[in-house]
């Protein structure tokens, strides 16, 4: 068997297509190509810890390196290749028009920032670690959102996005997922530059969580 990363990566590429451009036909499987290298490292790094749920994906990482996995994730996140459409639910204008609202808005009445304020203007992502939105399929959006929700996805405290999911109402998951599984893609795919965003809220996984207290003296710490 050829040494290669093309064949170490096989069981990558026979979800995720052979340069990471997803599987737009299932509309489940996501796109990895140009995604921040440091991002699809750390959902790599998040299935071995559990803190992601999905029983491939998990037996898949199971045995990887931090290094292999960047190697990895470094191979993806240079890979362009064309989008294609996924296929989408059918749902009414109004609802198109609610999540347009709170990706491009948010619903500041609910404490809800708009998808824009972290993933960027476009929702191409920002670098080094927030993933672009759109171009991804209405399932797998729509999933991902429920699984904030019942803690089967997680990430590093404070989770910024299981507390703005939980905030979301079913319908508001449905109407932003359609509305991002349908948005026109931008010219220009790439994730912003880092630093171009200021996030809402505080993210353990952007760096901004303000540093934890100092333990007391004689609390057992």
């Amino acid at each position: 068997m050829p040494n290669t990363l093309a064949q170490r990566i096989a069981s990558c590429t026979a979800c995720h297509g052979e340069h990471g451009e997803g599987s737009p036909g299932t509309g489940f499987f996501p796109r990895l190509a140009g995604k921040p290298a440091e991002y699809l490292a750390r959902q790599l790094r998040y299935f071995q810890l559990g803190l992601r749920r999905y029983g491939p994906m998990e037996y898949t990482v199971r045995p990887l390196t931090d290094t292999y996995m960047h190697e990895i994730a470094s191979y993806f996140a240079q890979q362009e290749v064309p989008y294609s459409p996924s296929p989408t639910p059918k749902v009414s204008a109004a609802l198109l028009a609610r999540g347009q609202a709170l990706t491009e808005h948010g619903d500041p009445e609910r404490k809800i920032p708009p998808c824009q304020a972290c993933h960027g203007s476009q929702l191409t992502g920002v670098q080094p670690s927030t993933p672009g939105l759109v171009g991804l399929p209405y399932d797998y959006v729509s999933s991902q959102l429920g699984s904030w929700r019942t803690g089967t996805r997680a990430a590093a405290a404070p989770d910024c996005m299981a507390t703005v999911a939980n905030r979301l109402t079913p319908e508001d998951i449905t109407a932003v997922s359609a509305f991002l599984a349908t948005r026109q893609l931008p010219a220009d795919m790439h994730a912003q530059p880092p630093g171009s965003v200021t996030p809402p809220l505080q993210c353990g996984v952007l760096g901004n969580a303000p540093p934890a207290e100092a333990p007391v003296k004689g609390d057992g710490a």
